[in-house]
C-alpha cells in the first residue's frame, strides 16, 4: 500500500514528505521534482514568501544512485526564512527573561482569530496559548511537501504511460474559455508561459486584472482548477467497499488542499439535473485495444469507483484566501473580545500553485490505486502483471472481433 506523510511548519527549519510502499527499481529524475517545486511558488497574485524561497527537494532516503531501493523515500525541503524565525520557531526552550526574545515572541505573537482559517477550532481542540501553533501547520506551505512526493509519483506513472496535468479554469467570477485537447502535451505547453496556468491567454489577462483590482482593495480571491490524467487502465479503485472506491479517495485528497470547499467529477453538478438519457455513457463494439468505445466522456472517467479507460477528469474548487488584509471581524484571545483578525503575510490569490498542489494529490492517488492493482516490490513486477493485464484485454478484443 502506497501512503505518504508530511511534516514541518511554514516558518520552521524545513518540510519533510515520507513516501512508504514506492517500488524499487524505479529511476528518479530529482530535477522533475523540484521544476514541479518551482511551479508550485509560481503565479499572479502571489505573496512576498515566493520571493523569499527557492524551493529544492533534498533526497534524504529510499534511493541509491539514483533509483528507488523499495524502502520508505524521505524527501526535506528546507525553509530559507528560518533565518529570520529561530528563536520564535525554536524546537528547544527558549529564554523569556531574554528582552530581545521576549521582543521577538511579542511581535510574532497572534492574538485574534482569522475566520476561515483552522486558527479557531484548531486553539480550542489542542489547548494552545498562542495561535501561531496552529497557523504554522494548518499554512499552505505544507503543500510543498505534498508536490515533491506528488512529482514522485508523476514519475512511476510515467514509466507506465500514463500522465497527469492540470489548469486554472476560473478565478473568481471570471471562467476561462475551454477547449479539448485530444494529447494533454499541447495542454501544458499553452499554460506554460501563463502567469496563471491557463490556456486561454485571453481568459487569463481577465482575471489577472481582476486579481489586481482585489489587491487594491484588500480583498482575495479563490477559483476552480481542473486536474485530468491519460492513459489510465480500466479497473483502478473497487466497487467492493466505501473506502476502496477511486472517485471517493480522489475528492478526499483534493479536498484535503487547504482552501478547497469542493470537488466535482466528470459532470457532476451539471448531471444532477439532467435526465439519465443525457448523462450516462453510452457504449459501443470496437476493433481497437479495447473491445469497447464511448463518444462522451461525461462520467470523468469513473463509474462504480473505479477508472473506465477514459479520461479522469476532475475539478476542484478554492474559497478566497482568510487573511485579507483589510481583516475581517474577529475576536481576540484568549478573553473573546471584540477585535479586528490579525494578518499574517499572505497571497491574494493562489489559484496557480494550487493547481500544482491538486495535481500532485490525483497523482498520489492514482499512484496508490495503480500499485493496489497491479502491485509488486520492483518496477519488473509490477510492468510483469500490468502487460499481462492488458494482453488480457487484447486477446478478449481479438476474439470478438474473430467472431465477428
Amino acid at each position: 500500500m502506497l501512503r505518504f506523510l508530511t511534516s514541518g511548519e511554514s516558518h520552521g527549519k524545513g518540510l519533510i514528505a515520507m513516501v512508504e510502499g514506492f517500488p524499487a527499481g524505479l529511476d528518479v529524475d530529482v530535477e522533475k521534482i523540484n521544476d514541479e517545486l518551482f511551479k508550485r511558488q509560481q503565479g499572479y497574485g502571489r505573496g512576498a514568501r515566493q520571493k523569499i524561497e527557492r524551493d529544492q527537494a533534498v533526497v534524504m532516503s529510499g534511493v541509491r544512485h539514483g533509483t528507488t531501493t523499495g524502502a520508505p523515500i524521505s524527501l526535506v525541503i528546507e525553509n530559507k526564512d528560518w533565518e529570520n524565525w529561530l528563536d520564535v520557531m525554536s524546537t528547544t526552550p527558549i529564554d523569556l527573561t531574554d528582552s530581545a526574545i521576549a521582543e521577538k515572541m511579542a511581535k510574532k505573537l497572534i492574538k485574534h482569530f482569522r475566520p476561515g482559517h483552522a486558527d479557531l477550532a484548531g486553539t480550542i481542540k489542542y489547548g494552545h496559548d498562542d495561535i501561531r501553533d496552529v497557523l504554522e501547520r494548518a499554512s499552505a506551505r505544507e503543500t510543498a511537501a505534498r508536490v515533491a512526493a506528488g512529482a514522485l509519483c508523476q514519475q512511476l506513472l510515467a514509466a507506465f504511460g500514463i500522465k497527469v496535468s492540470s489548469h486554472v479554469i476560473q478565478v473568481g467570477s471570471v471562467k476561462a474559455e475551454l477547449k479539448e485537447y485530444d494529447n494533454l502535451a499541447d495542454l501544458d505547453a499553452d499554460i506554460a508561459d501563463s502567469e496563471l496556468f491557463c490556456a486561454n491567454q485571453k481568459s487569463a489577462e481577465e482575471m489577472k486584472e481582476f486579481i489586481k483590482k482585489t489587491w487594491t482593495e484588500g480583498d482575495s480571491l479563490g477559483g476552480v482548477i481542473e486536474v485530468l490524467a491519460d492513459g489510465l487502465p480500466v479497473g483502478l479503485g473497487s466497487y467492493t467497499q466505501w473506502d476502496r472506491k477511486l472517485d471517493g479517495r480522489l475528492a478526499q485528497a483534493l479536498m484535503s488542499i487547504q482552501a478547497m470547499k469542493a470537488v466535482e467529477l466528470g459532470d457532476g453538478m451539471t448531471a444532477s439535473g439532467l435526465k439519465g438519457s443525457q448523462v450516462h455513457d453510452a457504449l459501443y463494439p470496437s476493433a481497437g485495444e479495447l473491445p469497447f468505445k464511448r463518444v462522451t466522456n461525461r462520467a470523468g472517467g469513473l463509474e462504480g469507483g473505479m477508472t473506465n479507460g477514459e479520461r479522469l477528469v476532475a475539478r476542484v474548487f478554492m474559497k478566497p484566501i482568510p487573511t485579507l488584509l483589510r481583516g475581517l471581524d474577529s475576536v481576540s484571545y484568549p478573553d473573546f473580545k471584540a477585535h479586528k483578525a490579525d494578518y499574517e503575510r499572505s497571497d491574494v490569490c493562489a489559484i496557480a500553485a494550487a493547481s500544482v498542489v491538486a495535481r500532485a494529490m490525483v497523482a498520489i492517488t492514482l499512484a496508490g490505486a495503480f500499485l493496489d492493482k497491479f502491485g509488486g516490490d520492483s518496477i519488473s513486477d509490477i510492468r510483469h502483471s500490468y502487460e499481462n493485464y492488458r494482453t488480457k484485454l487484447r486477446v478478449g478484443a481479438n476474439a470478438r472481433s474473430d467472431s465477428d
